[in-house]
């Protein structure tokens, strides 16, 4: 009897440390991360309405967090103290291998775009008319390149420019320094570099909070169209939040009273958005591509390597293109694709009732199972 008293007990209290537990996973606030791509003074004034706007809307208490550079927003929701996070593309990648992260969501351009574009710059002034005026590789020329984590600003061109080109940034330029879009576009204009990475949204903003640096700037080359920028949470947030995160995401600028959309637009177009777009980890696919692309080109150039051993290194990168490939077009045919479809032109038509279920049966699917 005093066994299945103590077994009882015991069972009392696991339920009780399971309760709490239960309770722990459900968090009264978030800390939402922003990447680096300019000053934190000036994400945080852009930032901070559209926060307070998922604040009233959610009931939860929403922090931003805002890293000197993008590393530092993927470690921190790596270690559980960002929930949900702004992402490029590439550091998005990295989130999802090593963070526990997932996509949810796109953001729209502010003219309603889905994509945009990695330039090149030089200053208006400069000399330098076409991309291959400033590789000529002699080391007489600082060039201004983005984080490491930066798609636009590091990956695209890296890929696209110089592994392609096969050139050693450091080895073709006199300095090579890493910094955010809005420092590469001060460089470029002040001309304390002679070059830098940038992106088509960056010089938005430009416009908007330098214009007189913006008119001393000019593109000398653009990439490929890039897929618009992720948002993503930790796949064990819990479901309830995911769902209130969700529903306010996707309804806010679209669902309202006429004053309340027109603000939450005001709201967006300071981030040089609009209303955001359902999305999922297939978002990431083509970055994927990208990486293991870029990968191969290095080993290809690599003149210490054998034949052999550039064969062998190669063998894994080129089997996890071709996943990726059947992965991207199998999620071309799948249910999430056309529901997005009839969503958006729910959108246009401004059925406000359609919406709102609409927007509750994507947000109960992103947060109880895998998208498709």
């Amino acid at each position: 009897m005093r066994k299945l008293v103590l077994i009882g007990a015991a069972l009392a209290v696991a339920a009780g440390i399971a309760t709490t537990l239960a309770r722990a996973e459900t968090p009264a606030e978030l800390n939402f991360g922003v990447i680096s791509t300019e000053a934190s003074t000036n994400q945080k004034k852009n930032w901070e309405p559209f926060l307070a706007a998922m604040e009233k809307a959610t009931g939860l208490k929403i922090n931003g967090f805002f890293a000197s550079d993008y590393a530092g927003v993927i470690e921190a929701m790596r270690f559980n103290k960002v929930q949900i996070a702004w992402y490029g593309n590439k550091s998005g990648m990295e989130a999802s291998n090593r963070s526990n992260a997932e996509v949810f969501a796109q953001v729209v351009s502010r003219d309603g775009n889905t994509g945009y574009y990695s330039h090149i710059i030089v200053n208006a002034d400069s000399p330098y008319t076409k991309l291959d005026d400033i590789l000529k590789c002699d080391k007489t020329l600082d060039f201004g390149i983005g984080d490491p984590n930066s798609t636009s600003g590091f990956l695209v061109p890296t890929s696209y420019i110089f592994a392609a080109k096969n050139i050693d940034p450091k080895s073709c330029f006199k300095t090579v320094r890493n910094a955010s879009h809005q420092a590469n576009a001060m460089a470029v204009a002040h001309k304390q570099v002679a070059a830098a990475t940038n992106n088509s949204e960056d010089l938005q903003r430009t416009e908007t909070t330098a214009p007189d640096a913006r008119k001393q700037i000019r593109i000398i080359w653009t990439s490929p169209i890039i897929p618009l920028d992720p948002l993503m949470w930790r796949k064990d947030l819990d479901p309830a939040v995911k769902t209130k995160i969700y529903s306010f995401l996707m309804g806010y600028g679209r669902v309202g009273t006429p004053e309340e959309i027109k603000a939450a637009k005001e709201i967006l177009a300071n981030l040089i958005w609009s209303p955001f777009h359902p999305s999922n980890d297939n978002q990431l696919l083509p970055i994927r591509i990208l990486e293991a692309n870029k990968t191969i080109m290095k080993i290809n150039a690599d003149d210490k390597l054998s034949a052999d051993e550039k064969s062998t290194a190669i063998a894994p990168l080129q089997a996890d293109i071709k996943k990726f490939q059947d992965l991207a077009e199998k999620a071309e045919g799948a249910p999430f694709k056309k529901q997005l479809a009839v969503f958006l032109e729910t959108d246009k038509s401004g059925n406000q009732a359609e919406l709102k279920k609409m927007i509750g049966e994507f947000a109960a699917n992103a947060a109880n199972t895998p998208t498709n």
